[in-house]
Formats: structure tokens, C-alpha cells, sequence
């Protein structure tokens, strides 16, 4: 499945965009919201639904809508690819396999090197003190 075939089930929204711009803002809906039905896609399987679901839970309304919404730029046109962009590689990353991380044992510590150390250490700053006054 290409991830560019899901571009047909992207719908978009148009508003106009807040903050500065003067007249442009003021007149035109340069500001975009990329809307995707997860739960009813068609090039998705049941698995990647659940998957996109599980990962990018804390995106998703109630409907079940992944919702994308920028206004960086002062035109329309780009402020679609931006979204569509932005929609790509958040589905990139929830669909990418989690990786299983290798089990490792724990290094046993090593007492006796650890106390050599400190013993040298201590040795090292006793003979800083102990140099004699007279010779």
C-alpha cells in the first residue's frame, strides 16, 4: 500500500487563519485542516487501523478523525502540503514496527576492582599530605 493512495481519503477543511497577516487574514481562508477517517479507510488494513489508533490516540476526536490543522504559511496551496505532509509522516511512524529491544544481563558488580580503586585513590592523596617539613 502507498502511503500517497490515502491522499483520496484525506478531506480538507478551510478557515481563515488568526494572528498577523492584515488584509490576507482578514480575507482569506488560507488556514487548513486535514481530516482523515481512520476507521472507515479503505487502503488501511484492520491491523493498521488499530495500530494508527493505539499510537496516535491522543490525536484522534471522538469520531475517530486524525485532524490536522495548520496555518504557517500565507497560502492555501501550501498550508495543504504542509498538512499532508505532516499527516504522512505521523502515519509513517505509527505504522513503523516496534522495535523489541535484545535482553541483557546486568553486569555483576565488580567489588574488588572498585575497592582497588578507591585504595589508590586514598593512597594518592594521603602522600600529598605526608611530605616532611625537613629533610
Amino acid at each position: 500500500m502507498s502511503l500517497q493512495q490515502l491522499h483520496t481519503e484525506c478531506k480538507f477543511r478551510f478557515s481563515r487563519a488568526s494572528g498577523k497577516g492584515g488584509q490576507n487574514v482578514n480575507k482569506v481562508e488560507t488556514r487548513v485542516e486535514l481530516v482523515f477517517d481512520v476507521a472507515g479507510s479503505a487502503f488501511l488494513s484492520e491491523e493498521e487501523k488499530e495500530q494508527i489508533a493505539r499510537r496516535l490516540a491522543n490525536r484522534i476526536n471522538q469520531e475517530g478523525q486524525l485532524v490536522i490543522a495548520t496555518d504557517m504559511h500565507r497560502s492555501q496551496y501550501r498550508n495543504r502540503k504542509e498538512a499532508f505532509h505532516r499527516f504522512l509522516q505521523l502515519i509513517e511512524a505509527a505504522l513503523k514496527p516496534e522495535k523489541t529491544g535484545k535482553g541483557h544481563k546486568p553486569r555483576k558488580p565488580n567489588t574488588a576492582n572498585r575497592l582497588r580503586n578507591k585504595k589508590a585513590q586514598s593512597q594518592k592523596k594521603a602522600w600529598r599530605n605526608s611530605v616532611p617539613l625537613h629533610p
